[in-house]
C-alpha cells in the first residue's frame, strides 16, 4: 500500500502524477504490445511544406511533462495566433511520450536524452526532429542530508529509485560507469516521480536519481543533499520527438515545422527574462516558486543542431545502455534523426554546452 503523502508538495506532486496517468491512460490502453519497426514507407524525402492559411482545421497533439512544454510557450506567448490547435496530453515522463508517438497518438514531444535511445531499441516509428541543449546541473543523485553515501562508489548495495528510460536512467549509469561499478552492483528500483519521491522521503530509499523540476522540489521540502549532478558526465540534450506518421503527412509536418520554431523562440524568451518565466512556471504547474526558481534557473534548453557531435554523444550512451543489459540489442542512434528542420531552427542555435 502506498504511504499518504506527508505535506502539500508531496500531495502537489502526487496530484500531478495521478492527472498525468488519468490523462494518457485511453492513449496508452490502445498502443500495440510491441512496436513494428521502422517506417514502411522507409527513409522517404519530407513532404513539401503548405501555407500556414491551410491548417485552420488541423489539430496538433503533443506530449508533455508537468506542464513543461505548454506552460513554456503560454508564458512566452507562442500559444497566441497559432494558425491550428494545440491539443496537450500529460505525461509523467519521457518513455510513455515515445509509446504513443509510435502509436500515432501524439504528433511530438520533447523529451530528455534517454527516452529516444530506449524508442531506438524497440524499434519505435519516431525520429528526433530537433536539439535542446544545457548543463545537465538539474539532473542530479540526491541522498537524505544524514547519509553515510558520500561518493557514487558508496552506492553499492544500495537501494536506488529512479524512472526507467528517463534521462536521469542514463545520468546513473553513467556515474556508475565513472566509478568503475555498474547497474548490478546497486539495487536500482524503477520508480516515477511522486513515488519515488515518496520512498526517498519515508527512508525506503538510499539514493534518487532524479531531473529537474523534481530535483528543485526535493531540494527544497526535503532534508536531502546533492551527491552528484550530471554536469560534465551527461551530455544535457532533451530531444523533439515526432512520430513517424505525422512527419509522412503534408499539413502536420508543416505545423512541425511551425512548432518547433515556437518552442525555440520561447527558450530564448525564458532565458531573456528569467523572473518572468520562473513566476509564470511556478503557477502554470503549481508548485513553490522557489523550486520552480531553482529548477529553471538551470534546466532552460536551448536549442542546437542535429549534428555529427550530437548522434555521436547519443550513441555512446545508447552503447552504455545496451551494455549494461538496459536495453535490447544495439541500436544507431542516428538512423532515428531527421534533421529536416535544421534550416529553420538555425536562427536559434547555440553553442552545445
Amino acid at each position: 500500500m502506498t504511504p499518504k503523502p506527508r505535506n502539500t508538495e508531496e500531495s502537489s506532486l502526487r496530484s500531478l502524477a495521478f492527472k498525468s496517468i488519468v490523462g494518457v491512460t485511453a492513449i496508452l490502453l490502445s498502443l500495440t504490445a510491441c512496436t513494428s519497426g521502422r517506417d514502411e514507407a522507409g527513409e522517404s524525402a519530407a513532404p513539401q511544406l503548405v501555407p500556414l492559411s491551410e491548417l485552420a482545421g488541423l489539430t496538433l497533439h503533443v506530449g508533455d511533462q508537468k506542464g513543461g512544454t505548454e506552460a513554456l510557450l503560454r508564458a512566452a506567448g507562442e500559444l497566441d495566433n497559432v494558425p491550428y490547435k494545440i491539443e496537450f496530453s500529460t505525461f509523467t515522463s519521457g518513455p510513455p511520450q515515445i509509446e504513443a508517438a509510435t502509436a500515432g497518438k501524439i504528433d511530438f514531444a520533447v523529451t530528455g536524452n534517454t527516452p529516444p535511445i530506449f524508442g531506438a531499441a524497440s524499434k519505435a516509428k519516431i525520429k528526433v526532429v530537433s536539439g535542446y541543449t544545457n548543463d545537465a546541473s538539474g539532473d542530479q543523485i540526491l541522498v537524505p542530508a544524514d547519509s553515510a553515501i558520500h561518493a557514487v562508489t558508496d552506492l553499492r548495495g544500495k537501494k536506488v529509485v529512479v524512472g526507467k528510460g528517463s534521462s536521469a536512467h542514463g545520468h546513473l549509469l553513467l556515474q556508475l560507469q565513472k566509478a568503475g561499478l555498474t547497474i548490478k552492483d546497486i539495487q536500482a528500483v524503477f520508480l516515477q516521480p511522486a513515488d519515488a519521491f515518496t520512498a526517498l522521503s519515508q527512508g525506503q530509499a538510499d539514493a534518487w536519481a532524479i531531473w529537474d523540476p523534481y530535483t528543485a522540489i526535493a531540494e527544497k521540502q526535503l532534508k536531502v543533499r546533492t551527491l552528484v549532478t550530471a554536469s560534465g558526465v551527461a551530455n544535457g540534450y532533451g530531444f523533439g520527438v515526432a512520430a513517424q506518421s505525422a512527419l509522412r503527412d503534408a499539413q502536420r509536418n508543416t505545423a512541425l515545422s511551425d512548432l518547433v520554431q515556437r518552442i525555440a523562440r520561447a527558450s530564448s524568451w525564458a532565458q531573456a527574462h528569467p523572473q518572468e518565466w520562473y513566476a509564470k512556471y511556478a503557477a502554470a504547474i503549481g508548485i513553490d516558486p522557489a523550486a520552480a526558481a531553482l529548477a529553471q534557473s538551470r534546466s532552460v534548453r536551448l536549442s542546437i543542431p542535429l549534428n555529427d557531435e550530437v548522434n555521436a554523444s547519443e550513441q555512446n550512451l545508447t552503447d552504455l545502455f545496451a551494455q549494461s543489459g538496459q536495453i535490447q540489442g544495439k541500436p544507431t542512434f542516428s538512423d532515428f534523426v531527421d534533421n529536416r528542420f535544421n534550416d529553420v531552427l538555425s536562427q536559434f542555435f547555440v553553442k552545445s554546452q
